[in-house]
């Protein structure tokens, strides 16, 4: 249900706006990568702007990314070692004999 709501309140108006942005920037830019010599050809690229625009959302969502994915690390580490000693402590249990465990309880009459 969440999904869905996802995909119509956030993804649907998302894509239109991004086909209108595309439609809208039609037009061929210069971009060059030397700030000294803008008319140098080897490092300039001509290119319609949309195509611009969404290389930076791509490049700016993968930044963003990893640098979640990294600052999270060390949950990620915390949560495998809890993991292991949880399974850890699951196998000394099912190891231990029924009259180590402790007494057990009466059983209910009634």
């Amino acid at each position: 249900m969440f999904n869905r709501f996802m995909l119509i309140v956030v993804f649907v108006p998302l894509a239109v706006i991004l086909i209108a942005l595309a439609v809208a920037n039609r037009d061929p830019v210069a971009f060059t990568l030397d700030p000294f010599n803008s008319g140098n050809p080897a490092l300039t690229m001509t290119l319609p702007l949309f195509i611009f625009l969404f290389l930076a959302l791509a490049i700016g969502m993968i930044v963003g990314s990893l640098a979640t994915w990294i600052k999270q690390g060390r949950y990620r580490k915390l949560a495998r070692q809890r993991g292991v000693e949880a399974e850890n402590l699951r196998q000394a249990v099912s190891r231990a004999p029924a009259a180590q465990q402790g007494p057990s309880l009466p059983k209910p009459t009634g």
